[in-house]
């Protein structure tokens, strides 16, 4: 997308290359600044990001500015605003959360950086301005989450040779972990789950890293996906900076490499909930932004429709519930998003306090419900994140009732809560 707004540039020095490059991708006006002057600059021109062109030369106030640039940015009353900044290798990020990039890129590597980071910014400006629109109309907007966003997230990590074990130890430390050994295990986890970033180690050879980018390149949902290539996937990975905008390719170790690639991955977990959000406020908050089902008082009130329709017409519904042993909220929160993607278009969900599931199967008797939930049954078992990885797959236990004549909701309800597991 072309940049609009202005633009901060922090440099010790003139940054012409920068400068260009961003007024060439319709940034105006670019305002240069110094370190000492950064967090004034902030206030005073409210820019759509800002640019790090060099790190800050001083090093005794470097963490000092640093930190007030930092706080300046927090500080205002709109959407997010974004930091991209140049980094050597053998320094540290001059502001926490930045999204750094190789001192040796290109400028116009940046601009298309910034561009790609500011369609989540117009995402974000676009929730609040929903959000205050339906609260003028009297209407309730769901709260959007104030938690890290890398609670929730998940990483893909592909790869089979050395470097492997470091990379899932360091991955898995921070977020979510999804393995995988081959570029088709890969892309079926693309297919079957929400993912925020792919390190891709060594053990492939350049035809299959090549093949796997394609992919990615090739699939608009994939377009602002973070993938970071580690080591020497010389040309197979640079072939692809253009389709790609948040590819790289990081000659450093799995810690370093980790510490450079989590804030694309927050920033794409946050754009994740931005999109829950709008497809919540599309419905008037009766959609849970967390895991894209319904709310409670919106699934009850569906349930009892459903109960009268299936009364009135003669046909079957049957309801099931989901519970996970050693479930906690990240466990919940994983397995609606996935039952989410595995309902037919007729069915509906949501969420219980105690982190249960409850599946409502419209026109559906107890032998097509059973077949229904035993397969969802079986995809969350084999897909979702293990808190305890030691412990193997979360067991999920399913209980399941069908309406009778004699039912209404409470009666339904108290029966699949007290029924015994399907299995």
């Amino acid at each position: 997308m072309a940049l609009q707004g202005p633009f901060v540039v922090v440099a010790d020095g003139p940054a012409p290359d920068i400068v260009e490059a961003l007024r060439k991708a319709g940034a105006f006006p670019v305002v240069e600044t110094k370190w000492p002057d950064a967090a004034d600059a902030v206030t005073s021109v409210a820019p759509e990001a800002v640019v790090i062109a060099e790190v800050c030369s001083d090093r005794e106030r470097a963490a000092e500015y640093g930190r007030a640039l930092a706080e300046r940015i927090a500080a205002r009353d709109s959407a997010f605003t974004p930091v991209v900044t140049r980094t050597r290798e053998d320094a540290s990020v001059p502001v926490d959360g930045a999204l750094s990039l190789s001192a040796s890129v290109p400028a116009a590597r940046i601009a298309e950086r910034v561009s790609a980071v500011q369609r989540v910014r117009t995402l974000h400006a676009t929730v609040l301005r929903r959000m205050a629109t339906l609260t003028s109309h009297g209407g309730t907007a769901p709260e959007l989450p104030q938690s890290d966003p890398l609670d929730e997230a998940t990483v893909l990590v592909a790869g089979r040779g050395r470097s492997y074990p470091a990379l899932a130890v360091a991955v898995g430390e921070r977020v979510g972990l999804v393995g995988a050994l081959s570029v088709e295990s890969a892309a079926r986890a693309l297919n079957a789950r929400d993912i925020d970033g792919i390190v891709i180690g060594d053990g492939f050879g350049p035809r299959i890293v090549e093949a796997l980018l394609t992919v990615l390149a090739e699939d608009v949902r994939f377009r602002d996906l973070p993938v970071a290539a580690l080591g020497g996937h010389h040309g197979a990975v640079e072939d692809f900076y253009a389709h790609l905008p948040n590819l790289d390719r990081v000659g450093e170790g799995p810690e370093r490499l980790v510490e450079r690639f989590l804030p694309f991955v927050r920033l794409h977990a946050f754009a994740q909930r931005l999109k829950r959000m709008l497809k919540s406020l599309d419905a008037q908050g009766m959609i849970d932004p967390d895991t894209g089902l319904l709310v409670q008082q919106a699934f009850w009130r569906d349930l009892n429709r459903a109960v009268g329709e299936a009364e009135k017409r003669g046909v079957g519904l049957s309801i099931a519930r989901f519970s996970f042993e050693r479930g906690d909220r990240r466990t919940s929160l994983d397995a609606g998003r996935l039952v989410g993607r595995l309902m037919r278009q007729v069915d509906f969900a949501c969420r219980e306090a105690d982190n249960s599931i409850f599946a409502v199967f419209t026109e559906t008797d107890l032998r097509a419900a059973h077949v229904i939930a035993r397969r969802i049954a079986s995809v969350l078992k084999h897909t979702m994140l293990a808190a305890d990885r030691k412990r193997g797959g979360i067991e999920t236990a399913i209980t399941l009732a069908t309406l009778k004549p004699s039912d209404n909701v409470d009666s339904l309800i108290a029966r699949v809560v007290g029924e015994v597991a399907a299995g």
